[in-house]
């Protein structure tokens, strides 16, 4: 399992729905794919601490005391922790980036992202803009799934929907993707695992896989594999939205996309 950008000690952290997806999760390994503690939110604003990012980290021990290992690969927003790569404790490892085999004999590279920031980064007035403008839309896409729950109707992220329909930030993606798979196929891999930019895909593009396995901000997703190497995008809620089928002795599969409801 993997997972990633779960952003705890932030306001926009859906850690209830993290704390009940763990619960009942059975692994024999997950991977902490970066930004799992907000540690620069915590330094430049008021941190937010509730019971519920308890019960994440409550969950995690638990996991970890059940047999699972959990391998640590910190990201930007918890960049300190990366002074204790290679560190090793019982079931727990913190790595820098890391090689991942699947069960079907697929080599991915397994790493949060932001390395790719200098290619895909603009920088300037234009980025601040937008930094300040995602946090606007995230306070908005809160108080919208509260009013939905009191009505009784399952989460839905209006920040997604609305950075599907700004062409600035569907470049932005596509170029993080191009910098992540560039990377894959210069250390020789069949893939790259990946988070950072809360986009959730799972896909096969110029013949390497692109994993992203989400957030927890917004579309409160996370990447599993199978016992035979099938590689499956899940929902908090479990549903399946995106499957890439084990590599055949023939060659390697086509990824099927499956529906996501709203």
């Amino acid at each position: 399992m993997f997972l990633s950008d779960v952003h705890l000690g932030s306001k926009h952290c859906h850690a209830a729905e993290l704390a009940e997806f763990l619960a009942g999760l059975r692994c024999d390994r997950l991977y902490l794919v970066g930004d799992i503690v907000d540690l620069w939110w915590m330094a430049q604003r008021r941190a937010r601490w509730s019971a519920a990012h308890n019960r994440v980290v409550e969950a995690l021990h638990a996991l970890r005391r059940a047999g699972t290992e959990i391998v640590y690969v910190p990201g930007n927003h918890d960049r300190p922790i990366r002074r204790f790569c290679g560190l090793a404790l019982p079931r727990m490892r913190v790595r820098r980036r890391l090689v991942h085999a699947t069960a079907d004999g697929r080599r991915l590279l397994v790493v949060h992202g932001d390395d790719y920031d200098a290619v895909t980064h603009f920088g300037g007035l234009q980025e601040r803009l937008g930094d300040w403008l995602y946090y606007r839309i995230l306070s908005g896409n809160r108080l919208l799934n509260h009013a939905r729950r009191a009505c009784g109707l399952r989460y839905w992220s209006l920040a997604e929907f609305l950075k599907r329909r700004s062409g600035a930030a569907e470049r932005y993606i596509a170029r993080f993707v191009q910098a992540g798979l560039d990377d894959a196929r210069r250390r020789g891999l069949d893939g790259i695992v990946c988070g950072h930019i809360h986009r959730a895909a799972l896909c096969e593009r110029e013949g390497l896989i692109y994993a992203n396995d989400g957030d927890w901000v917004e579309s409160l997703t996370a990447l599993a594999e199978d016992p035979d190497g099938t590689l499956r995008l899940l929902a908090h809620t479990g549903e399946t939205l995106a499957e890439l089928p084990a590599r055949a002795a023939s060659g390697p599969a086509a990824p099927r996309a499956l529906p996501h409801a709203a």
